[in-house]
């Protein structure tokens, strides 16, 4: 058999669209980054028709490219919470203002067999536009954030995910110097509040994007 990691991977995506879309989530599989940016761009922004658009942080959703392409789109506002431009300030007002869009993008740190949602986050942004206020979610996840339970999932994200995260983005935490989580009180801390996303509500509101590739941490 050729790629028999691809094919082992695409039974178990399989099989956990089928358990999320029992939790209300509206569920879509993809072999690659390049096919999930082009199943946003053609199907699910024409289907919603979106007016305003923003995102959470997220390195999958970088790598499937859609960020380059939706700051620039035609006739939709963007709210850009990345741009490297803006002054802080300006970053954390246009963060309030993603959180009443009609499209948020993003990624999640795991995604249980169970077919539930754990994300662990810095300020809350990101979290916050998954739980209520976009109209719609769009959460791109490789097959490496698949994990068996809720507790993996916290495992995986506190002593893997958290650090390389913290490392990627140069802060100051005990973590960056032994790459372990040492439940610190550093002003720079990215581990403040956790999420559990059970069920999509409304049904449907959450969309999901499996992808066959090991993308973001």
């Amino acid at each position: 058999m050729e790629n028999p990691i691809d094919h082992y991977w695409h039974l178990r995506l399989a099989d956990l669209q089928a358990v999320l879309e029992q939790n209300n989530f509206t569920v879509y599989r993809e072999e690659t980054a390049k096919d999930a940016a082009t199943l946003v761009r053609e199907r699910i922004i024409p289907e919603l028709n979106p007016k305003s658009v923003s995102w959470g942080g997220s390195m999958t959703l970088t790598s499937t490219g859609l960020y380059e392409e939706l700051r620039t789109a035609a006739g939709i506002d963007v709210i850009d919470t990345f741009d490297k431009n803006a002054p802080a300030e300006e970053i954390l007002e246009r963060r309030r203002r993603a959180l009443v869009c009609d499209l948020f993008l993003s990624g999640t740190n795991a995604v249980t067999e169970t077919g539930l949602l754990v994300n662990l986050d810095m300020i809350g942004n990101r979290i916050g536009g998954l739980t209520f206020g976009p109209r719609n979610v769009v959460i791109l996840a490789g097959r490496n954030k698949v994990v068996p339970d809720v507790e993996e999932a916290m495992a995986r994200i506190r002593h893997y995910t958290a650090p390389v995260n913290a490392m990627r983005l140069d802060k100051k935490t005990p973590c960056v110097k032994t790459a372990f989580c040492e439940d610190c009180s550093s002003p720079d801390r990215i581990c403040n509040t956790w999420t559990i996303t059970e069920k999509s509500f409304p049904k449907g509101r959450i969309r999901i994007v499996l992808i066959n590739q090991d993308l973001g941490l």
